[in-house]
């Protein structure tokens, strides 16, 4: 394939800013750090959609309490256009919206890639501030099919301060400043880094490591945007499709108001220059 077709851009009109919430591996915490910062960037006033490109393993479904879900799809001028679910503020689509949640998709790259495409192509976004993508881990075709084909504002690495995850991180960052790319990262989000007993909120307790996020952010020459502690509760709001504002953890809470802070601050700076 020609390079420019490979580099032909989808047309999204009417997204502003889209921005990847990316990891080298599972289990970080991705999906939580996407759709949590979805909804600190709703509550900011931003018109916010989520679009879930975990084709293989779909969590912002279960994340929103819309696993029974589906979006409505009309024909307008002869095209079917699917309408995003809204919840909580924000335009949500998923691949898991459309399969059953007990079935495996058995897909190769190319076939993944293609439906990843459909998701933006096909959807009747409206307008939106803010697109926040959550990505699947690590760097293969879905990823860089996404990239190539999107105007991204730029792209979050979510690890956790272990330095098992930042060896992945660092792949997934890599990625993005290929020359042939060239995406830039908003920053680093350190997941887990601590844990408070709620008896004691005082006292820190770093279960992974201490200092990871600052470290995989000073190697790519960006900054760490906040740090998110360890907590069960938003973890167990999560799987009954409740978000961190419906849980009482004000640390939480804080750095998802921080998160969203510093998007918008970081955007708001790519734009003016």
């Amino acid at each position: 394939m020609e390079k420019s077709k490979l580099f032909e851009k989808i047309p999204m009109e009417g997204v502003k800013n889209i921005i990847v919430v990316a990891s080298g591996k599972g289990g970080v915490g991705k999906s939580t750090i996407a759709a949590n910062l979805a909804i600190a960037l709703a509550r900011n006033g931003m018109n916010t959609a989520l679009v879930d490109a975990d084709i293989f393993g779909p969590s912002i479904p279960t994340m929103f309490g819309l696993e029974d879900a589906r979006p409505e799809v009309k024909s307008i001028d002869g095209k079917d256009l699917i309408f995003p679910i809204d919840k909580f503020g924000i335009k949500i689509i998923s691949i898991g919206f459309f399969i059953d949640r007990s079935q495996s998709l058995i897909w190769r790259g190319p076939m993944a890639s293609n439906a990843v495409k459909q998701l933006f192509e096909d959807t009747q976004w409206g307008e939106v501030d803010y697109m926040i993508i959550d990505f699947p881990p690590g760097t293969s075709d879905i990823q860089l099919t996404t990239v190539q084909k999107l105007n991204l504002a730029g792209a979050i690495i979510v690890t956790t301060p272990q330095e098992i995850a930042l060896n992945d991180a660092r792949k997934a960052s890599s990625m993005f400043l290929n020359p042939d790319l060239k995406v830039p990262i908003l920053g680093v989000v350190e997941n887990m880094s601590w844990f408070s007993p709620a008896a004691h909120p005082e006292e820190h307790y770093y279960l992974f490591g201490k200092g990871g996020g600052i470290k995989l952010a000073k190697e790519f020459n960006t900054k760490l945007l906040c740090q998110i502690p360890l907590v069960m509760e938003m973890g167990e709001a999560a799987d009954a499709g409740r978000n961190v504002f419906q849980q009482t953890n004000k640390a939480a809470v804080e750095a998802f108001e921080a998160l969203a802070g510093q998007v918008i601050q970081a955007t708001e700076t790519i734009v003016s220059r």
